[in-house]
């Protein structure tokens, strides 16, 4: 016998987040310290910096909400019209990867020391991130679905 809706645990809680954090570092971490990934985001155009980053809310979206069946985003909570924990995945999967980028100094380490700056580096950087993202998405989804 179900419980009533009313009495139901809500569907997003602030603990799923936590879990999402765990996998999404975990996968985060290698790309962020790998050379080719930095160079790959050097030579990737801006708007191929965009697609990718469309391809990880793909990921993410398909991840949390046709790979589940049990789970319906229009069921969830949300914010501005976006599913809680969709939007939870997605600011683990970059910001686990910004992060860890920051913390280990990769953009002083793979671009400042050749020179790159200014909006160069920014714009590299966030094309790294979006690299990175794509597998820190599937980290962090899995841990969502399987704990």
């Amino acid at each position: 016998m179900k419980r009533p809706n009313a009495l139901r645990r809500p569907t997003y809680r602030l603990a799923d987040s936590a879990q999402q954090a765990v996998g999404g570092f975990l996968l985060a971490g290698p790309f962020v310290v790998t050379e080719e990934v930095w160079v790959l985001a050097a030579g990737m155009h801006w708007t191929q910096g965009v697609a990718t980053a469309g391809i990880v809310a793909l990921i993410g979206y398909a991840a949390l909400y046709r790979a589940d069946t049990d789970r319906d985003p229009d069921g969830e909570q949300e914010i501005a019209g976006i599913p809680a924990r969709f939007l939870s995945l997605m600011i683990v999967a970059f910001g686990s990867v910004l992060l860890l980028a920051v913390l280990f100094d990769a953009p002083d380490t793979f671009l400042i020391e050749r020179g790159v700056a200014g909006r160069e580096l920014w714009a590299t950087t966030l094309k790294a991130v979006s690299v990175g993202a794509v597998f820190s998405v599937v980290g962090a989804a899995t841990a969502d679905s399987v704990f």
